[in-house]
């Protein structure tokens, strides 16, 4: 189910939200322009090859490619049987801040990751799980973690066969807010 936490993006950040009521994470969102969807979840695509997980969600990609107008869909998959130094590159490649001339848009077919959308002063980290279909705007700052210990598996969609290309600002705000594994162990407790 996905989590909301709304901090604000001062040197000491505080809490301002904290919900799992998908009505309230969505109101949310739609202030800032971000879109969370529900796709029904398909058992057993942890394991899957980028083609199985491709023909299992066919009709709702193929829904999505018509309404927004994509031109390039594939499946990012990071799991436990990683090397480290792959885990630890990727996590480090994403948990920076920065922009796309593209949308990002990514549903999580299994596992969890954690946008964070920096906007208006604050950063709304949007904790992701199966089913959610997560749309971001074009040119909104944001950064992305899948913790210490990466398991999911997200169909990306893009209007450009480029795939995706990341414009850093240079900000380091990522080190200020509450990480991945700190908000997981949150909710867990």
């Amino acid at each position: 189910m996905t989590y909301l936490t709304v901090y604000t993006d001062g040197p000491a950040p505080e809490t301002l939200l904290r919900t799992e009521d998908q009505a309230e994470i969505a109101a949310a969102l739609k202030e800032i322009g971000v879109r969370l969807r529900h796709w029904d979840i398909r058992d057993g695509l942890g394991d899957a090859t980028q083609d199985e997980v491709l023909a299992a969600y066919k009709d709702e990609i193929a829904a999505v490619v018509a309404e927004e107008g994509y031109t390039f869909v594939d499946v990012a998959k990071l799991g436990p049987d990683a090397p480290a130094d792959v885990a630890a590159g990727a996590r480090a490649k994403f948990l920076n801040e920065h922009t796309h001339d593209d949308d990002e848009v990514r549903f999580f077919v299994a596992g969890s990751g954690i946008f964070y959308l920096h906007v208006d002063g604050r950063v709304n980290a949007v904790f992701c799980e199966p089913g959610d279909l997560l749309s971001v705007p074009k040119n909104t700052t944001h950064w992305f973690d899948m913790g210490t210990n990466p398991h999911f598996t997200a169909i990306r969609f893009f209007h450009d066969d480029d795939g995706w290309i990341g414009d850093f600002t240079g900000d380091q705000i990522s080190s200020r807010i509450p990480d991945y594994d700190t908000i997981a162990a949150g909710r867990a407790a």
